[in-house]
């Protein structure tokens, strides 16, 4: 269910305009309908198309799953689907995601859904997950309940309250995308999580800090510090609502340490 799914086309379309702080104004020249015509749409008291319904969504940058529910608000079909997993097309897609995840070893890499669910993960993820709770592995695995969890990896993050600093932003960002009330409780869970005893302080100008290029993940091991710098890759052309919900979080090396203990040999 969607934070949107009990909400008419008019307050929900304005919902969403808000959301990306434009005015009726800047929603309608971006369109390239009237003000006028936008107000009264917003209003209830005109009734958009199909095509209508479809552009504003795509010019509000709303994700699939969003845009079907202001179609069916309008009183049309949803215009996308999510395949069954045993469709051609999507064990094609989870076929490409799997030689994606392979080829990146010996790096870490996952992919994950929506909520961080784990769909897949290659070998250099598992090889970073012993000693974890066994019970954070039993299926569905959320990859971030799996990193900020005290039984998880968070006794291991040398700079953990800057990496979860930088999970609760990206958190944020999203949810303000996309209204999720899944994610909202997602956040609110990982809020709870303590910070893991003797969590170094956030040292500005320090490792991990936002003035460097970017927030490294730094993982105490039995061979060291292991220094990580993340990647997302989306499927941005993405018509199916499951594909374009699916992402690539890939790991690679931030420092030389880290590079030649993981390269074979090392």
């Amino acid at each position: 269910m969607t934070a949107t799914q009990d909400i008419t086309f008019g307050p929900m379309l304005r919902l969403w305009r808000n959301r990306r702080s434009l005015s009726q104004l800047a929603l309608s020249a971006d369109s390239e309908i009237s003000q006028r015509h936008l107000s009264f749409i917003e209003s209830g008291r005109s009734r958009p198309s199909r095509e209508m319904v479809l552009r504003l969504a795509e010019t509000l940058a709303i994700p699939l799953r969003e845009r079907n529910a202001l179609l069916v608000a309008a009183g049309f079909a949803p215009a996308y689907r999510e395949r069954d997993p045993d469709d051609p097309e999507s064990v094609a897609a989870q076929r490409a995601v799997q030689i994606i995840l392979k080829h990146h070893e010996p790096f870490p890499a996952l992919a994950i859904d929506r909520h961080w669910t784990m769909l897949h993960a290659n070998a250099g993820v598992t090889a970073l997950l012993e000693g974890i709770d066994p019970t954070l592995l039993e299926p569905p695995v959320n990859a971030l309940r799996l990193t900020l969890h005290p039984g998880g990896l968070a006794p291991r993050i040398e700079n953990f309250r800057e990496w979860r600093a930088h999970i609760f932003h990206r958190l944020r960002e999203i949810i303000d995308q996309t209204a999720d009330p899944g994610l909202v409780a997602l956040l609110e869970e990982l809020k709870t999580y303590p910070v893991p005893p003797g969590a170094a302080p956030y040292r500005p100008g320090g490792p991990g800090h936002p003035s460097g290029i970017a927030i490294p993940f730094r993982l105490c091991t039995e061979h060291g510090v292991l220094s990580f710098l993340s990647t997302t890759t989306v499927f941005g052309t993405a018509l199916d609502i499951a594909l374009s919900e699916l992402a690539i979080e890939t790991f690679l090396p931030a420092d030389d340490h880290t590079a030649a203990l993981l390269m074979p040999g090392g």
